[in-house]
């Protein structure tokens, strides 16, 4: 079950309302219908999202209670954490690089076949962000076991993020305020992020898919620069919009959630899309892993190690496979370049010269993100840049008036620069709620109409894929 389906559009999330808003048990509520939620999807998984609240708020409790081994109940924290992410989503990649490394001496080793879990990047980043803020004392530990159960298992972040600390919220979780002008601000976001995601992200990922599906060797360098193209919108929309759709939920029932895209694409430097792109997991990189490691602190040839290794997780982080680490090597890369003295000659540009330079290597990074494989991401980037066949697969086939129309209005959105106060009014509850009543009936117009035109798309079973699973 996923934001941008009829099952939670108009049964569970309209169900959980009413739930939610009449009775008094608001975590309880929450944490029912969070279970649910990821049932729905995952039932033999749900006792490992449990295993997880346990073991994090145990590991958290423990932490707070005994000082003087604070330390070595963070490493144990930390590493179990891992062990079960390393397990479900990487012990497959790593089988496959050492029976390739040994090959030549011994029999290979069985490759397991794992399910992987829905969502365990994000929840297993979620606890381990929870134990060290526990253990700088930046908040305190949870006492109640189900209150923190809850926030494990809060159904708005749980699958797709945002990553939400639990400082973030503390103040929230316990006791929080839903007043009427923050539901519609929720509503009207929630509202923003399903075009985004419907409208635009879906449309979109149709021509996308059929593209990349095409042979590197019969697509045109026309058809391939469209695919990319095509990729490039559709995972912003895809991620900002369910992005949008969490942080209107949030609000909706009390919450703030962190803001998580701020128009990347309008961007003039990787490092500034880097600020932008993703913000609640780059800066859990930033301040769990970077800072630690010495951040831009040290000698200028250890803070480029420390971003190299930042942006090689990163990249891992998003998937087991070489494409996902090169993807992360090529933007470490490019922060390193920038660091090294790019960046201040892009300063001295045209804004719209560095932003163009900012958006070709990104769609280049693109390119290994979305291939299935690397030598099919290498064809594929010699096909844009003039290693086309002559006898070219037509792209017109697979590139209709409504992926055009959705494209270009996407792109003239996400890459148009204006004030930054305009570009996230999700920033804050203030700002929102702001927003939110300036304008009213225009904009509660324009929300309608955007909602009806999702709900006609969906009700027509248009393409709506859901990319998250690889991550």
């Amino acid at each position: 079950m996923v934001f941008s389906s009829a099952t939670f559009l108009f049964y569970f999330f309209p169900a959980f309302l009413i739930l939610y808003y009449v009775l008094p048990w608001k975590n309880p509520v929450l944490l029912v219908a969070s279970l649910v939620f990821y049932a729905w999807g995952e039932p033999r998984f749900v006792p490992l999202l449990m295993f997880s609240a346990v073991l994090n708020y145990g590991v958290g409790y423990a932490i707070q209670r005994f000082a003087a081994r604070k330390k070595a109940l963070l490493w144990f924290g930390v590493a179990a954490n891992l062990v079960f992410l390393m397990y479900y989503k990487y012990i497959g990649f790593f089988v496959t690089i050492a029976n390739e490394l040994v090959s030549l001496f011994s029999s290979p080793l069985h490759v397991p076949e794992i399910i992987l879990p829905l969502g365990i990047s994000f929840f297993t980043f979620q606890g381990i962000s929870y134990l060290i803020d526990v253990y700088r004392g930046d908040v305190n530990a949870q006492k109640s076991f189900w209150t923190f159960a809850m926030y494990k298992a809060m159904f708005p972040q749980l699958i797709a993020g945002p990553i939400v600390r639990y400082r973030q919220i503390a103040d929230e979780v316990d006791h929080r305020a839903i007043p009427n002008a923050r539901v519609l601000a929720g509503l009207q976001q929630f509202i923003v992020g399903l075009a985004q995601k419907v409208l635009i992200a879906n449309t979109v990922a149709l021509s996308a898919d059929k593209l990349f599906a095409v042979a590197p060797d019969q697509l045109s360098t026309t058809g391939a620069w469209i695919g990319i193209a095509c990729y490039s919108i559709q995972i912003l929309y895809d991620f900002a919009g369910y992005s949008n759709m969490a942080i209107g939920i949030g609000h909706m029932i009390g919450f703030s959630y962190p803001p998580n895209f701020n128009r990347p694409y309008s961007s003039t430097s990787v490092t500034e899309f880097w600020r932008r792109w993703h913000i609640s997991l780059s800066s859990w990189f930033r301040d769990y892993l970077y800072i630690p490691l010495g951040g831009n602190r040290v000698s200028p040839l250890r803070t480029y190690a420390n971003l190299g290794i930042v942006f090689l997780l990163c990249g891992l982080w998003h998937g087991a496979a070489w494409t996902f680490i090169i993807w992360g090597a090529w933007h470490g890369a490019l922060l390193i370049i920038e660091r090294m003295g790019l960046g201040r000659m892009l300063e001295r540009l045209p804004a719209m010269v560095s932003q163009a330079y900012t958006l070709l290597v990104v769609m280049i990074g693109w390119v290994f993100f979305r291939a299935n494989d690397v030598p099919h991401a290498l064809k594929f980037l010699g096909v844009m840049f003039g290693g086309a066949s002559s006898s070219a697969h037509p792209w017109q086939m697979d590139f209709g008036a409504a992926a055009a129309a959705a494209l270009i209005i996407g792109t003239l959105i996400a890459t148009w620069r204006f004030s930054d106060d305009m570009a996230a009014p999700s920033a804050t509850p203030r700002k929102g709620l702001h927003l939110a009543f300036s304008s009213l009936p225009l904009r509660a117009a324009g929300a309608a109409a955007a909602f009806v035109l999702c709900a006609a798309s969906l009700a027509a079973g248009t393409y709506n894929p859901f990319i998250y699973f690889r991550f």
